[in-house]
């Protein structure tokens, strides 16, 4: 029997983390690619260290990547996006500025032997970019479906980002945060520990920074969650002033447990940023949130984990897998013969094709979580939309 009452703990961290510069700039690529083609193969990593940005993978593309060359300006255009996107985060530090910093571009063009096994051809359809496992989850502890204590993890930086872009000289880009949480009777109560690390301007002391900080986190948190056993450890080494990729290197994709559920949900392992939709690690994640999202929004469980896996170059997938924790109201064997049928079948083009993922709609995800956000006009954040409840709450 699982345990009611408990302990947990997320993280986040902010846009200005080394590794969040990484993935987004690698998204920004992602972007730029698919706002040219939105056909384009891209898997594009980043190296982000004191004054240096490094790109390396490969691409494939109209008016990108042609005949084994770069289409004429695009190496010009790549540059000026990538500075764009850490100007934006906020970064004109003497250690990483984005005017100054040194740019090296080593993507190149995509394996001819990927590409056959990948694209689509006469009596083949379009296979999976690779063999993999995929996690979706949701619970309905909070309003977005999401863990409690990564939702509020995010929700504590994204408030200090707003603050810092609001002209709040005092902040710096780089953060991180911790929430935990105690649950009782499988519902988050209060806070027992909260963790806040931010680069701060010079001179600055813990109090200073913890006078900004508290506030923002005790406007985030539920009424009565905060409580006099509260923990509080803001800045605990006492000093953040050196941060962003000067104070340490960035790589996309090493915070792939920030971007999905924090923990509270098993993770297939593949990262997100700097791939394009055809990549099932990418796009078959967002297909099992979607699902599990509409699971519980349908009322049909409180929790729901699910996986999917494929094999390189074969478009169905290998298997599903439904766990709804013992909290359903339907048989999960009856969700895992229905729920690929709403999907197309859940082969990588149909998943593209039915949460329209062929767009640049990716830089903004690189940030404060891939799930739980609010699907916007353009297409951003698809993958969030409730609308198969109708058809679900039909299967009970």
């Amino acid at each position: 029997m699982s345990r009611t009452s408990f302990h947990f703990t997320s993280e986040s961290v902010s846009e200005g983390h080394p590794d969040k510069v990484a993935d987004r700039i690698s998204d920004t690529i992602v972007d730029l690619f698919l706002s040219k083609d939105p056909e384009a193969r891209v898997a594009c990593e980043t190296l982000t260290t004191t004054n240096r940005v490094v790109l390396a993978g490969e691409i494939r593309g109209k008016g990108i990547w042609e005949n084994g060359a770069w289409a004429p300006g695009i190496e010009a255009e790549i540059e000026t996006a990538v500075r764009a996107a850490v100007k934006d985060i906020g970064y004109e530090q003497d250690g990483f500025h984005w005017e100054t910093f040194e740019f090296s571009n080593y993507l190149h063009g995509q394996s001819v032997d990927i590409a056959v096994g990948v694209d689509a051809a006469e009596g083949k359809d379009e296979g999976a970019g690779d063999q993999g496992i995929m996690f979706g989850y949701a619970s309905n502890e909070t309003p977005e479906l999401m863990p409690a204590t990564l939702a509020y993890s995010h929700r504590i930086l994204r408030r200090l980002a707003e603050l810092r872009h609001g002209g709040e000289k005092a902040l710096e880009p780089d953060a991180k945060s911790q929430v935990t949480l105690f649950y009782e009777n499988g519902l988050p109560v209060r806070a027992t520990s909260i963790v806040v690390s931010t680069q701060h301007a010079k001179g600055m002391s813990q109090g200073d920074v913890a006078a900004l900080v508290k506030p923002v986190v005790e406007d985030v948190l539920p009424k009565g969650f905060i409580t006099n056993e509260t923990v509080w450890h803001i800045n605990p080494t006492g000093v953040f002033e050196i941060g962003g990729p000067d104070g340490d290197s960035g790589l996309t994709g090493r915070k792939i447990i920030v971007d999905t559920y924090g923990g509270a949900a098993p993770h297939g392992g593949g990262a997100f940023s700097g791939k394009d939709p055809t990549k099932v690690d990418r796009s078959a994640a967002y297909a099992c949130r979607y699902l599990a999202k509409n699971v519980v929004a349908a009322g049909l469980a409180d929790r729901c984990t699910l996986q999917l896996s494929y094999a390189i170059g074969v478009a169905k997938p290998q298997s599903i897998h439904v766990d709804l924790h013992g909290t359903g109201k339907i048989s999960e064997t009856v969700l895992e013969e229905k729920l690929l049928g709403l999907i197309g079948g859940g082969t990588p083009r149909a998943i593209r094709e039915h949460l329209g993922l062929n767009k640049p709609i990716y830089a903004r995800t690189a940030a404060y979580g891939h799930f739980g956000r609010e699907p916007e006009a353009d297409g951003g954040f698809s993958w969030e939309k409730t609308d198969l409840v109708d058809q679900l709450k039909a299967l009970a």
